[in-house]
């Protein structure tokens, strides 16, 4: 299966985490998601597959979240997921799907863990942050 990140090329953790895929020696299916939002049904996919709680996948930084009222206790899931539809700037990023699942990628080094090859050295984000990646012998 090939990789593909849903990316926002303003977002710095959505950028490092596209070089960790490239740095793995993959070349990922790209989707800027505020250009190209994902369908409700597959939406609802990566929600599940990343462990059901739409709540986690919200962006409230940034983002029209309280003027929407999202932040109401009482709002349901279907309501949630209508706005992060209209309004795809509310879908948290990085999101990358792999064959070994998918994951909401915050802080990007958590990509590593759905890399059929995470060994990608020793990566310096771009706030100077270094990461020591898995070597093939861990």
């Amino acid at each position: 299966m090939p990789v593909t990140i849903y990316h926002n090329p303003a977002c710095g953790t959505s950028r490092n985490t596209l070089a960790m895929i490239r740095a793995s020696g993959v070349e990922p299916t790209v989707i800027e998601y505020l250009k190209t939002p994902p369908t409700r049904e597959k939406l609802q996919e990566i929600i599940s597959k990343t462990g059901g709680n739409i709540h986690a996948l919200v962006r409230e930084k940034g983002t029209p979240y309280a003027e929407l009222g999202l932040d109401n206790p009482h709002l349901s899931e279907e309501a949630l997921l209508d706005a992060m539809l209209q309004h795809p700037i509310l879908i948290n990023r990085p999101i990358v799907e792999t064959s070994k699942g998918i994951k909401l990628c915050r802080p990007s080094e958590l990509v590593l863990g759905i890399l059929d090859n995470a060994n990608i050295g020793t990566f310096t984000k771009e706030d100077g942050e270094v990461v020591h990646a898995p070597s093939k012998s861990d």
